[in-house]
């Protein structure tokens, strides 16, 4: 996916989480996060977004810390929250291809800018979803490219840093593989290797895997947020749910 394509993602992702939030209310629990209410998400993900603009307008080249939560709620705090958003896509839209600032974890990416616009479209169509799970009804649908991207940069950016806690004691390989057409085509396919160190992980089907994740791209990339249910598990059960029991952001 080009960058332009993630910002079109990213502004209309975060105006269906405002939409959803919205008609919930912010005192609505959100199931797929059990310990939040809406109001949480909102302050949550609107802090990020502009945290993100802060380190893109400003170029900053080391880490930044985030700011303070808002004491809003209600409707003020859905109107912040669609006030940082706003910030974050015009700021992105704004920036120079050339920009230079940091970045924070080692998924594959052409400059900072692609960085930081599909690291916000993913972080926002998340917790879009998240949304939408406390409103009710059917969630907006999540692209299967953009899906395929998402599983991706979570397997070989999250958790290719060394503060991911999927370790295993001795080497084990989990399989992941993404369906991407409605005849359960194969698609795209991760080799992630486990031990006592980071994960590594290789967008490949080299060798005998212990235990196979699979499913269509779009649940399976919610599945592995630990939204939705894995679709499919073969193999060694103990690997998936060592990955839902660790694998937390």
């Amino acid at each position: 996916m080009e960058t332009a394509d993630f910002l079109q993602t990213l502004d209309r992702e975060g105006r269906l989480l405002a939409a959803a939030a919205e008609q919930a209310g912010t005192e609505a629990k959100v199931p797929t996060c059990p310990e939040w209410q809406v109001r949480d998400l909102l302050r949550h993900t609107g802090a990020v977004h502009r945290w993100a603009t802060g380190i893109v307008a400003d170029g900053h080249t080391t880490p930044r810390p985030f700011g303070d939560l808002p004491d809003l709620d209600g409707a003020e705090l859905v109107t912040w929250y669609r006030d940082s958003h706003r910030r974050l896509v015009d700021t992105l839209a704004a920036a120079p291809r050339d920009l230079d600032c940091w970045t924070f974890h080692p998924a594959p990416s052409p400059s900072p800018l692609a960085f930081w616009t599909r690291r916000q479209a993913h972080e926002t169509a998340v917790h879009r979803y998240d949304a939408e799970s406390a409103r009710g009804g059917t969630p907006s649908p999540i692209a299967t490219e953009f899906a395929v991207d998402g599983i991706d940069e979570l397997l070989r950016g999250f958790h290719a840093r060394s503060r991911s806690r999927v370790r295993t004691d001795g080497p084990r390989v989990l399989r992941v593989r993404a369906a991407t057409d409605a005849d359960g085509g194969e698609g795209a396919v991760w080799t992630v290797r486990l031990s006592a160190e980071p994960p590594v992980t290789t967008p490949d089907e080299a060798g005998e895997a212990d235990a196979e994740l699979a499913g269509p791209a779009d649940r399976l990339y919610l599945a592995l947020w630990n939204r939705q249910p894995l679709p499919s598990v073969t193999g060694d059960a103990a690997l998936a749910a060592l990955w839902r029991e660790t694998s937390a952001i």
